[in-house]
């Protein structure tokens, strides 16, 4: 009898610790996943960032050229300012296409790489 409960005792103490091993090894894999979608959002948010400011120092050019092209910079800066509202109306009406689903998609990618996380 003093056997079996020491062996239960044993099997309890192996049950808890492989509990605690599998919660720690949940809790890296949660901050290493969590930490890499942060990663891949501030990279997305500054890419975005400088082509924002090419955008507007291009459209800035642009405005410029085409105004003294017409021999009226403020035609310039209307035309150009009607084009980038035009691109705008496009990119609202193909946003689910064009950012909501690639940015899903590359953080869905970012979370269950399979690939990745057989490597480590």
């Amino acid at each position: 009898m003093d056997q079996n409960y020491s062996n239960s005792e044993t099997f309890v103490e192996q049950v808890k610790e492989y509990v605690n091993t599998r919660l720690a090894q949940l809790k890296l894999s949660f901050v290493e996943k969590t930490s890499k979608v942060i990663a891949v959002m501030i990279a997305v948010a500054l890419s975005a960032l400088v082509f924002f400011l090419f955008l507007v120092l291009i459209c800035f050019a642009g405005a410029i050229v085409i105004g003294q092209w017409l021999e009226s910079f403020w035609l310039g800066f209307v035309i150009v300012g009607g084009m980038m509202l035009i691109a705008g109306f496009i990119l609202w009406i193909f946003k689910d296409w064009l950012i909501r689903k690639p940015i899903m998609n590359a953080l869905i990618k970012t979370m269950f790489d399979k690939e990745e996380d057989e490597k480590d």
